[in-house]
């Protein structure tokens, strides 16, 4: 009988700000392949408030401009924010951005291998106005 395991990797992303989007699939599919796990899940969760983590395909127009013109109609980056009232900063829209985007993605293990589509890659958005180092909790489960 196999016991589960639990293995976690931080993944760090150096990012632009302001709607840069970063594939992160590879780094992922590293970290799945040095855990050793065959079967389970692994978790994806973004540290912080401003940025968040989904799959789509990687491909120019979405990327340069689809991604984010969507963004900029659900929550424009000149529109009024409290959040900027009380905190004196410039990156209201970044917050609700990343929170209806959601900070985690969990994709399951099958045979040591993320089971991504074909044009499904794994992205970071970094929603805040200012270049970052996110980190990226990458936690494995499973056996």
């Amino acid at each position: 009988m196999l016991s589960a395991m639990v293995r976690t990797e931080i993944i760090k992303v150096k990012t632009k700000g302001s709607c840069d989007i970063v594939n992160i699939t590879e780094q992922t599919a590293e970290a799945v392949a040095k855990s050793q796990i065959l079967a389970g899940t692994v978790t994806l969760f973004n540290v912080g408030s401003t940025a968040g983590i989904t799959t789509t395909e990687y491909e120019p127009g979405l990327i340069d401009y689809d991604i984010a013109a969507a963004f900029e109609r659900l929550a424009p980056v000149n529109g009024p924010y409290e959040h900027e009232k009380t905190w004196h900063d410039d990156n209201g829209h970044s917050h609700v951005r990343a929170a209806l985007l959601g900070p985690s993605l969990s994709v399951p293990v099958v045979d040591g291998r993320l089971t991504l589509g074909t044009w499904q890659q794994v992205i970071l958005l970094d929603f805040d106005t200012r270049p970052r180092t996110r980190k990226v909790v990458c936690q494995i489960v499973g056996e």
